[in-house]
């Protein structure tokens, strides 16, 4: 550990000094735990960390518009448009790989539920299903089930290693909820949990926020900080070690996720792909999600923000949108892909600017909540190395069988969790009819489902089916004729 006069001397260098203006305020143990703090960061980085937040802030972004062009339909898959065959045969594709243990899961949870109203990981959230299952637990069975069904495709005993990005606010707690939950029947061996980077929080005129007197506001550096994090905790390492060739990395807030897809491997694998993205198409011109186009050629997904509604307007000859791919942080990559970015492109990656409002210590020591955004916390994004892709390729999936995000808290009409919670079981209702089997309301009436089901506080149809006995509407034969009495919950045993 660096001695107080060398980080002196660096914060000084970086034009930073006034990090440490309460230091004679702290106590023995408090400044040992602040000197901890600071010789974690790159002091030798931190005066371009602070000057580049504060120009990135006062920036306008280049307007993209005139250089974008969508994805080329050669590159792009559909869950939806595709033949039955070429599904299948991706679906077979992909389980084969699977079988061999070629395939891993990434999750990115690095962030708190705090739009939630909570102060614990979004992974331990409950929206209220009739099985109380948390996002984590229902993740966890979705990847038991489609390893049982690539052993049972392929006759081999197969593992998916599942890795786990958190940050400094999520890993204890995601540790301990694991660990309490049995690891929800998986191997601890095969679960590896690791923290991405924290970077300073940082003022509109490039000075670094103490939160306390002994304390750098720190922030996560965005779900783009997997790159780095990949390198710091030797995770390509472990993934070469362990023969696995293709990566499914996802976010932790989409109820629908299809944990290792096949299809969606499948299909990468089989048009050589190095990076892939699910998209969905967007539900209006200006819903607010980044679309993934090409910009001057080169793969890329440009934020809503960054794009004139006469743009987003754009139809095609049929009517379609012309820039109608939703990114939803749903990637493919290989881990030869991922060991190139970790190798030659990890510093290149662009800087995005977010205004919040930091809890900060005044001048005189005292604690203060602004009412106001006052800071920039910089974030990378994991979407961010799609322009250094070779073979890059889109696969769309339909919205209401593979997307809805848990953002916000109840009350709020988009993405909360009886939106999610009602996509979920909405999707279960359309499973288990399409199977063969008749739903009843609380009245005795058969259950006509209808589009809107999903966004409704309370959706009439509470019918829940377990990741173990269904991944994707599969293997749910044994239900026809038979008559359920909703709410109902279909679990293993039933």
């Amino acid at each position: 550990m660096p001695s107080l006069e060398e980080v002196k001397q660096r914060l000084e260098e970086a034009d930073q000094a006034h990090v440490l203006q309460f230091w004679s305020e702290l106590n023995e143990a408090e400044r040992e735990g602040f000197l901890q703090e600071l010789s974690l960061l790159d002091l030798s980085g931190l005066r371009e960390h602070c000057e580049g937040a504060a120009r990135a802030a006062a920036s306008t972004p280049d307007s993209l518009d005139e250089l974008m062009e969508p994805v080329p339909a050669e590159f792009i898959g559909s869950a939806r448009n595709s033949d039955r065959s070429s599904l299948a045969q991706w679906e077979h594709e992909g389980l084969l790989h699977i079988s061999k243990n070629r395939v891993g899961v990434l999750l990115l949870a690095g962030g708190q539920g705090t739009r939630l109203g909570v102060q614990y990981p979004k992974g331990m959230y409950n929206v209220g299903l009739p099985s109380g299952k948390t996002l984590y637990q229902i993740q966890a069975e979705r990847l038991h089930k489609i390893q049982e069904l690539a052993e049972a495709k392929h006759g081999m005993k197969c593992i998916i290693p599942w890795y786990i990005m958190t940050s400094e606010f999520t890993l204890t707690p995601t540790e301990k909820f694991f660990k309490e939950n049995n690891y929800f029947g998986l191997d601890p061996l095969n679960i590896n949990m690791f923290e991405q980077r924290m970077i300073p929080a940082v003022t509109f005129d490039g000075k670094v926020i103490l939160q306390g007197k002994g304390k750098i506001a720190m922030a996560p550096d965005g779900n783009g900080g997997l790159y780095q994090a990949l390198v710091d905790h030797n995770v390509l390492e472990d993934m070469k070690k362990r023969g696995v060739e293709y990566l499914h990395v996802y976010c932790v807030d989409n109820i629908l996720v299809k944990m290792a897809d096949p299809v969606f491997i499948g299909f990468c694998t089989s048009k050589g792909a190095d990076c892939g993205a699910k998209v969905v198409e967007k539900a209006y011109p200006t819903e607010p999600v980044g679309v993934v186009c090409r910009v001057q050629g080169v793969a890329q997904v440009v934020e809503y923000s960054e794009i004139l509604q006469t743009t987003a307007e754009l139809r095609g000859p049929s009517g379609e949108l012309v820039y109608s791919a939703g990114n939803i942080c749903n990637h493919f990559f290989t881990r030869q892909f991922l060991e190139n970015v970790a190798t030659n492109y990890k510093m290149h990656l662009k800087q995005h600017v977010a205004i919040k409002k930091v809890p900060f210590v005044d001048q005189c020591g005292n604690e203060v909540k602004p009412t106001k955004p006052n800071g920039i916390k910089m974030e990378k994004f994991v979407f961010d190395v799609f322009p250094f892709s070779r073979s890059f390729v889109v696969f769309e999936v339909v919205r209401e069988d593979e997307f809805s995000p848990l953002k916000n808290a109840e009350g709020v009409s988009a993405d909360s969790p009886s939106t999610a919670r009602n996509a979920l079981m909405q999707l279960h209702c359309r499973w288990v009819i399409a199977a063969g089997a008749t739903l009843l309301d609380k009245h005795g009436n058969t259950v006509v489902l209808t589009a809107s089901e999903s966004t409704m506080i309370n959706a009439p149809t509470k019918f829940e089916i377990s990741p173990l006995v269904s991944y994707f509407g599969e293997g749910l034969e044994k239900l026809k004729g038979k008559i359920y009495q909703t709410p109902f919950y279909l679990d293993k045993d039933v």
